[in-house]
């Protein structure tokens, strides 16, 4: 890296740097208004949105790394993909009453009372 890269790129964080106090400063001002609660997701979501993309796309280097970045998200989505046809695979295999995706066994498992009552122990 010569040494105009470095300083374009410490240029750079210096902006980024400045926008990230301006956005603090707006962070604060905004609360000091009485937005309603809806306008006040809105604007606390936004703003955060702005700060958290510039401190993850630059100071973490996620701009410059897109490949692994896209890489990273495919992996995850083929994980997804896997473990929902793993769920659907073996929803065939459960036994009991079905009800949604929750199974209930049938006389499997005993309430609570009529357990203690098999035990002999004495139930209010």
């Amino acid at each position: 890296m010569s040494g105009h890269d470095v300083s374009k790129q410490v240029k750079i964080y210096k902006i980024v740097g400045t926008v990230l106090i301006v956005g603090t400063i707006i962070t604060v001002a905004a609360s000091n208004f009485q937005f309603g609660i809806l306008l006040g997701i809105i604007v606390a979501v936004i703003i955060a949105t702005i700060k958290g993309s510039l401190v993850a796309g630059y100071f973490m280097h996620l701009f410059a790394e897109r490949k692994l970045i896209y890489g990273v998200l495919a992996l995850t989505a083929v994980f997804i993909v896997v473990m929902i046809g793993l769920l659907l695979f073996t929803y065939g295999d459960q036994q009991g009453r079905h009800h949604g995706a929750f199974i209930v066994p049938q006389g499997h498992v005993q309430p609570h009372h009529e357990a203690a009552k098999a035990e002999g122990e004495h139930v209010p």
